[in-house]
């Protein structure tokens, strides 16, 4: 005797969510990788700028985000109480847009990605509505000797 094959009964097919949106189950993520917490990391927040700070020997490997309308002379100069920026920044600009000038009038412009070099003796500011972020590398206020750089900004004379 056959068996005689029953219909199956008409099931749902599997829902695909909207385009744009996760599947159920998974959250979707909310987290840059570049701005996400540092394990490890000592996190501080100075004038609305996030620092993640991690020890290297005897040097530090710093995440700095500064936020879009961040100027230095706004926001850092009447905590630090110097007319200028004294602290050499070295390290590579992975998002954002940064200007500056000296004391002198002598002024820069970074735009990620690209490795930089900023000298003791600077305003700085954010360019644009998204932050700037700076993986920085330094020596604590040994910075510029450390990196042979000169302890305020100076064009080389002839």
């Amino acid at each position: 005797m056959k068996k005689r094959k029953t219909p199956k009964k008409p099931g749902r097919a599997a829902r695909k969510p909207p385009p744009g949106k996760p599947s159920a189950g998974k959250k979707p993520s909310t987290s840059d990788p570049l701005l996400a917490p540092i394990e490890g990391a000592d996190r501080r927040s100075v004038g609305g700028v996030r620092i993640d700070i991690l020890r290297a020997g005897n040097g530090r490997i710093k995440r700095v985000v500064y936020p879009p309308g961040f100027r230095w002379s706004t926001h850092m100069k009447p905590m630090v109480g110097t007319s200028l920026c004294m602290h050499a920044h070295v390290g590579f600009l992975a998002r954002g847009r940064i200007r500056g000038e000296y004391g002198d009038g002598c002024a820069y412009e970074f735009a990620a990605p690209r490795a930089l070099v900023i000298e003791p003796g600077h305003d700085g500011w954010v360019v644009g509505d998204e932050p700037a972020v700076l993986i920085q590398f330094d020596a604590e206020d040994e910075t510029a000797r450390q990196f042979g750089l000169p302890e305020e900004h100076r064009h080389a004379r002839a």
